[in-house]
């Protein structure tokens, strides 16, 4: 395996498209289209409340424990460290998912509705057929036991892409995998709309799908090759 060398400085990794984020310096990032833009598959107050509230509360958690884990390392005090650990976990995972999920949907009348050909290939290969990836993620979905996800993903490890259920926002993960498409479970995301009919839901959710979002996604986790298993 040819040499990789890690980038002599912070700076170059940045002149290099990848933009680092201050510590405790997380925002909530804007909807990518109005409140009501998901109708009726997703209704106005659902999306007001799931992103003003609940996704601003995982940025707020976020960023308060990496400021105590920072102010733990200036004091040399990690008494309260497990506790900021799963702050960090929980509320960092949060915040990228659901930074994710906001993305990987877009209005009816202007969503891409199907996968380009190159991708459908990846998901042929990784999956048999697309029903067979639409079935199993949907199933991840649906089956999990209490809060949580189900993603699409990119295992660069593998080199194929996985589904992936998700407890939480953080357990069930597996590392180095990448998310490329990811549904939230959580009841906060349709209860208003299906009470507790997360399957109707689900099955609704996929009109929503933009497929232009998740293959850039999957262009941009496929650029690097990461061999953590030989």
């Amino acid at each position: 395996m040819s040499e990789i060398k890690v980038p002599n400085t912070p700076e170059a990794l940045a002149s290099a498209g990848c933009t680092r984020i201050a510590i405790g310096q997380h925002e909530l990032p804007p909807l990518p289209y109005a409140y009501d833009a998901l109708e009726p598959y997703i209704g106005r107050e659902t999306v007001r409340i799931h992103h003003d509230l609940h996704h601003k509360s995982y940025v707020t958690g976020l960023n308060q424990a990496e400021l105590e884990l920072s102010r733990q390392r200036d004091a040399s005090n990690f008494a309260n460290n497990r506790y900021w650990e799963e702050q960090l976990a929980f509320n960092g995972s949060g915040h990228i998912l659901h930074s994710i999920y906001w993305s990987n949907m877009a209005p009816p009348s202007v969503r891409k509705p199907e996968p380009e050909r190159a991708m459908l290939a990846w998901i042929d290969l990784s999956f048999g057929s697309f029903e067979g990836m639409k079935g199993q993620r949907t199933a991840a979905a649906e089956q999990v036991q209490g809060s949580g996800w189900a993603t699409l993903a990119w295992n660069p490890a593998w080199q194929r892409l996985e589904v992936l259920q998700v407890r939480r926002h953080e357990n069930l993960t597996e590392w180095g995998a990448i998310p490329l498409l990811v549904v939230d479970v959580w009841e906060h995301a349709y209860y208003l709309d299906y009470q507790n009919r997360r399957g109707e839901y689900l099955k609704a959710w996929w009109n929503l799908v933009d497929w232009s979002d998740v293959g850039r996604r999957m262009a941009l986790a496929m650029k690097s090759c990461v061999p953590l298993v030989k």
